[in-house]
């Protein structure tokens, strides 16, 4: 890739972090800068784009549990969701023509159908990447909308397979036998340390499982969500998508470029994007949530997963390009839906990066959408006895539940939006719970009278400054304490009311080197 193509997406990448917005908002914009200097995609950045995709797919199977696909909330709002929307924007499309205007074009009911099928999708780049900045891809509505995301994916995939009269060989028939080689892969896997042997197991994996499927005529991307998905629940799967997370957003920059390096947009199609952004995409959005309550979510659940698909997305693109190649529609709505997608991506970015303290402003209105009927599974959060709460079941929290555990006992609790963590400290004996910090109505419905200590251990800083304001608001008058990762961290957390932080980088040699001492005081005790 040309050093120019980094500078740029670099520079307009920084700028849009400084406003708060993703980096990925500058991609966008840095490849409509490298198309006004006349520079050109080719097949490198193609090939960028293309790994990028990849790898997203690859690392979102390692982290798929298949028993959330068929759960009737993402199966069921996934299909309802595609068919009512694709309809409502068949007659909205079709009804310029009916009426005798011609801006949208002479549109006839494929070509809309074709236009409202690219816009029906949301985008796993977007939520993934979302998602994983707020460390909630474990979370309930995280799974929920990823879950969404995976159905959208393999529809995308099944119609990009027949649009392109690429039909699946014979051959195709010996992939049902992979699942007979999952514990060799396993074995490999586990056996390959933790450094470069790694990283080229994985990249070898979501690569060659992209080139298995062509080889039999199907599509790429979903040889690489395959492979993942039978690579994952093992003890390593989270490592291995920890360390291939960077080499994803290097190669997905690639794809962020390409969006926008083919054409610059004309004012009628910046307009007509507009509209879609401002009249459709609300209702793609509200349709999301509806649909969600009535699946018996409870309602911060629905609002949250609503957020991360609250926008267009990359395979509407794709889906957009074949309609183009086949004569379904014109060249001009191709740009069009690029040019929505990345609108749809600034709003939805401003939207998510607010999304908790949002929702706390909102809460009183959005309840009345809410059934009474609680989807089977959820529990009213229950501490026990205890008066100290380790909030956050990490690698940090973990320790820390574990540490204050030998000298308190069933006195402290753990809580994790994870269920796999729960469930994990669970058969350990340990007494933590299901529970997100970030959600104001647990704070509702727990007892918090006994508690007179709160240990704030979660991955991100915005949800742990949420968290003490929720505290406060229920008039928790104990003690906060919390992790901080860097010095202004420290200084952010105190600043909202946390009484003290620790910053386990510059604090972990110390505990270190008095854990060394306390054992050498052991060994050679003093005469």
């Amino acid at each position: 890739m040309d050093p120019l193509w980094l500078l740029i997406a670099l520079v307009l990448g920084f700028a849009a972090q400084q406003i708060r917005l993703p980096p990925l908002v500058g991609f966008l914009c840095a490849g409509f800068a490298l198309h006004a200097l006349g520079i050109e995609g080719g097949a490198v950045l193609e090939k960028f784009a293309d790994l990028g995709i990849t790898l997203l797919l690859f690392t979102i199977g390692l982290k798929l549990r298949l028993r959330n696909l068929l759960a009737p909330e993402v199966w069921g709002t996934a299909a309802a969701h595609m068919t009512v929307l694709i309809i409502v924007l068949v007659g909205l499309l079709l009804m310029p023509t009916l009426m005798g205007l011609s801006w949208l074009g002479a549109l006839d009911w494929q070509a809309a159908a074709v236009i409202a099928f690219a816009l029906s999708f949301s985008s796993t780049v977007f939520a993934v990447k979302t998602l994983e900045d707020r460390g909630e891809m474990k979370s309930v509505h995280g799974q929920v909308a990823i879950g969404i995301l995976i159905i959208q994916d393999i529809i995308a995939v099944i119609f990009l397979t027949l649009a392109t009269d690429k039909s699946p060989t014979l051959w195709a028939l010996a992939l049902l036998s992979l699942p007979f080689f999952r514990p060799l892969l396993n074995y490999f896997m586990e056996r390959s340390g933790h450094g470069e042997v790694l990283v080229l197991f994985g990249m070898f994996m979501a690569i060659g499982g992209g080139e298995l499927f062509e080889l039999v005529g199907m599509k790429a991307d979903l040889g690489a969500l395959i492979i993942g998905v039978m690579l994952s629940g093992q003890s390593k799967s989270g490592e291995l998508s920890r360390i291939l997370l960077n080499f994803k957003d290097l190669f997905l920059i690639g794809f962020f470029l390409s969006i926008g390096i083919n054409a610059l947009p004309t004012m009628s199609d910046i307009v007509i994007a507009a509209g879609l952004v401002l009249l459709v995409l609300p209702l793609k959005t509200i349709l999301f949530f509806g649909i969600l309550t009535r699946f018996r979510l409870r309602v911060r659940t629905a609002y949250l997963s609503t957020a991360s698909l609250a926008n267009y997305s990359e395979f509407g693109l794709i889906v957009a390009a074949i309609g183009v190649g086949a004569g379904l529609i014109e060249q001009q709505w191709l740009m069009i839906i690029a040019i929505a997608l990345s609108f749809s991506f600034v709003i939805g970015s401003i939207v998510n990066a607010r999304a908790h303290s949002l929702y706390a402003s909102i809460e009183h209105y959005l309840h009345r959408f809410e059934t009474r009927k609680r989807l089977a599974g959820y529990v009213k959060p229950d501490l026990g006895d205890a008066e100290i709460l380790v909030v956050g079941m990490g690698r940090v929290g973990s320790g820390a539940y574990l540490a204050m555990r030998e000298t308190y006992a069933d006195k402290v609790c753990g809580i994790d939006a994870d269920l796999d963590k729960v469930n994990s400290h669970k058969k350990s004996g340990h007494q933590v719970i299901l529970g997100d910090a970030d959600d104001i109505d647990f704070w509702h419905d727990v007892d918090i009278r006994k508690l007179h200590l709160v240990m704030l251990a979660m991955p991100s800083l915005s949800d742990m400054q949420q968290a003490v304001k929720f505290l406060n608001g229920v008039g928790y008058d104990g003690t906060i304490t919390a992790v901080a990762k860097h010095d202004d961290d420290r200084v952010a957390l105190e600043a909202v009311g946390v009484h003290d932080s620790f910053n386990f980088y510059a604090e972990a040699g110390a505990g270190f080197a008095e854990h060394v001492r306390q054992q050498l005081e052991i060994k050679t005790p003093s005469t």
